[in-house]
Parts: structure tokens; C-alpha cells; sequence
């Protein structure tokens, strides 16, 4: 009962294989001061918490495809909005692909967050080697 399965592997019927994502160390996030008009772009490591205006973005995980594939780049992220008194408040909890920078957003009046790339190396050093002041 082998030959049917063979012939449809052979005739290209079979279910495409893909490839599993490819974890990154670092993610680059593109964000817009609504006041301002201008727009910033910084890279972030994972598990590390950065501050955009009043907001804590923490990337938890940042995929990519191999070069092979077709790019489908997408990051898990926690936002928190800081108040003036210091208290944070987590505003967005999710998914976030470069491809469809609309699909998750962060819901904010004044700051717009989006992921651009996920990268494997950046200029920037990590929080464990910086100096602190």
C-alpha cells in the first residue's frame, strides 16, 4: 500500500515541508512621536525592557524565516505606559509581524510602535555590558 503514496509524493501532492522559525537575540522597532512628527528607530534584545517616550516595550521573542523561505518576521511583545508617577500599566500584550505593521498595534494616543526586522547582531551592547552612571 506504499505505491499510491509514492505516486503522489512523485506527482508533487504531498504537503509542503517548512522550515522552523529562526529565533533572534534582537529586535528592531521603528516608533512614532505623534507631537513631533519624527519617527525613531532602535534595537531592542530580548528580554530587555526599553523607553520609548512613556512607554516600556519588552520584546519576549523576536522570529524570522531562512533565507530560503519567504520572510514572515514576527516578535511577541509586552508594552507598558508609565504615568507621571512612575506606575506602569501594561497597554498591549501580543503578536507583532513586520509584514502587516497594522494587524497588532500598540494602541496609543501619542507613541506608534511597529517591528521592522529581527536581527542577529547589533551595534548596540547589551544591557549586561553597559556602564551604569
Amino acid at each position: 500500500m506504499l505505491v499510491p503514496f509514492v505516486a503522489l509524493a512523485c506527482f508533487g501532492l504531498a504537503a509542503p515541508v517548512l522550515a522552523q522559525p529562526v529565533a533572534n537575540p534582537v529586535a528592531t522597532f521603528a516608533g512614532l512621536d505623534k507631537i513631533t512628527g519624527r519617527i525613531t528607530r532602535f534595537d531592542v534584545y530580548i528580554d530587555e525592557t526599553v523607553l520609548f517616550g512613556a512607554l516600556e516595550l519588552t520584546p519576549r521573542a523576536c522570529y524570522s524565516r531562512p533565507s530560503t523561505e519567504t520572510q514572515r518576521i514576527s516578535a511577541f511583545l509586552e508594552v507598558d505606559q508609565r504615568s507621571l508617577t512612575g506606575v506602569s500599566r501594561r497597554i498591549f500584550t501580543g503578536w507583532m509581524f513586520a509584514d502587516s505593521p497594522a494587524l497588532n498595534a500598540v494602541d496609543h494616543a501619542i507613541y506608534d510602535v511597529w517591528l521592522v526586522e529581527c536581527k542577529t547582531s547589533t551595534d548596540v551592547p547589551p544591557p549586561d555590558e553597559r556602564e551604569t552612571p
